[in-house]
């Protein structure tokens, strides 16, 4: 069992930046894949960005290449995502999780664990 708990959101203007943070606990984690997704309103929950624990390898979507960046402390099992060049389009709650694993997959159903969600509002 993994336990995950975001924090990190808030409103922030276009160009802005935040950084979110999902503290894990309940379980050894140099086994699993920890997730990034978010969900706007009207649509469907959409993979962001996702790390291996180990922090040997990474994966984001297209749309935040080059402007999110994933990564994990180890020494304080948290995970983050440094999100930069914020546009109003970002606006959505964005969710940690966790799934045991190597694979750094992109779909939701495949991963098991969730956080409860922290909202990031872009103001254009």
């Amino acid at each position: 069992q993994v336990q995950l708990v975001e924090s990190g959101g808030g409103l922030v203007q276009a160009g802005g930046s935040l950084r979110l943070s999902c503290a894990a606990s309940g379980s050894t984690l140099n086994t699993y894949v920890m997730g990034w997704f978010r969900q706007a309103p009207g649509k469907e929950r959409e993979f962001v960005a996702a790390i291996r624990w180990t922090g040997d390898s990474t994966r984001y979507a297209d749309s935040m290449k080059g402007r999110f960046i994933i990564s994990r402390d180890n020494a304080k099992n948290t995970m983050y995502l440094q999100m930069n060049s914020l546009k109003p389009e970002d606006t959505a709650v964005y969710y940690c999780a966790a799934r045991l694993g190597p694979y750094l997959v992109m779909d939701t159903q495949r991963f098991d664990y969730w956080g409860q969600g922290t909202q990031v509002t872009v103001s254009s």
